[in-house]
């Protein structure tokens, strides 16, 4: 099985290198500092689950890979749409995508019936600018439970969480999802196939949206927007929000407001990933976060009052982090 990291950043690399333990042919597709370190000493991983090192083809030039079985997203969600270059080498005609992402994938209506089946969401999808680079036939959705960070070039510090739970639009348990599934389990990662992966995206949606760009606006960690009684508050009512969404589109997350809170308070001083975006002057990934959710609203005509004002704040904080 052949495999390219396309984005070798923290999940990414991380992923390439258990993948590579497992004895998989695997090609990491980065840039700058990272890939010479990758180049130089392979990638390092340090773990309270127990350090290890792996060394995966590296290079910054998908068409030394050529076509492969799968290709693993690490990008961003806003940097899908300018990334044909680099995934139109990796294609041949059965490669999956398996899309690593927060918030709402651009295939969310993909393979499913009923009144919306095959719609495009705006916000993450913009005229099919997605769509037309990653054709949503071949996603393989992926919701991300594992915390990594770079913490040097060719450096990860893998945090908590081994999980990547995965699966197809259509909620097929497909052969291509269990292929992938096997080789990252036998790399030492937790990745069930999940027929209803939708729900696994809310769930983590529940946290996303609330904390992420409370984050970036207040500058404050996870622990201290739950620690401020205004800002709870406001992230109970967001959860709220969200989950009547998720509802009014058939989907019922099995847990609870409370359990997310005490999940969120438990990482502590943790930084989000739109803060730590932020702080670096990197474009912000709010639209498929919380734009999406707000499109999905207005679609289905709930109102979320809270979440459309958080969304104006994110909205022009964005314009001037984009304008910097």
């Amino acid at each position: 099985m052949r495999v390219a990291v396309l984005g070798a950043g923290a999940i990414g690399a991380y992923v390439g290198a258990s993948l590579c333990r497992a004895g998989v042919d695997v090609h990491l597709i980065a840039r700058g500092p990272q890939l010479r370190a990758i180049r130089e000493s392979g990638v390092r991983v340090r773990s309270p689950r127990g350090d290890f090192a792996a060394w995966p083809h590296a290079t910054g030039d998908p068409r030394e890979v050529g076509p492969v079985d799968h290709v693993f997203l690490g990008l961003k969600a806003n940097q899908y749409a300018s990334a044909g270059n680099l995934v139109r080498p990796l294609l041949h005609e059965k490669t999956s995508i398996v899309a690593a992402q927060n918030g709402i994938p651009w295939w969310y209506f993909h393979g499913v019936p009923g009144e919306f089946s095959g719609r495009r969401i705006e916000s993450v999808d913009p005229g099919g600018a997605v769509s037309a680079v990653l054709p949503p036939d071949r996603a393989i959705g992926c919701v991300v439970y594992a915390a990594t960070e770079v913490s040097a070039p060719g450096e990860i510090r893998h945090l908590e969480g081994t999980r990547l739970s995965i699966g197809e639009p259509d909620g097929t348990i497909s052969r291509r999802c269990t292929e992938f599934a096997g080789a990252m389990v036998a790399g030492g990662l937790k990745c069930p196939v999940e027929p209803e992966l939708r729900r696994d995206i809310w769930i983590k949606l529940m946290g996303n949206l609330a904390f992420n760009p409370i984050s970036a606006l207040t500058r404050a960690t996870m622990a201290g927007i739950c620690r401020h009684a205004g800002t709870r508050g406001l992230v109970v009512r967001l959860m709220e929000e969200t989950l009547r969404v998720a509802a009014a589109l058939g989907v019922r997350p099995d847990v609870s407001i409370e359990r997310r809170l005490a999940g969120a308070e438990r990482t502590g001083e943790h930084k989000t990933s739109t803060l730590q975006d932020l702080e670096k002057g990197k474009p912000l990934e709010l639209g498929a976060i919380l734009a999406a959710v707000v499109e999905l609203a207005e679609l289905t005509g709930v109102e979320v009052p809270a979440m459309r004002v958080l969304n104006a704040l994110a909205g022009l904080l964005g314009e001037q982090v984009a304008g910097a």
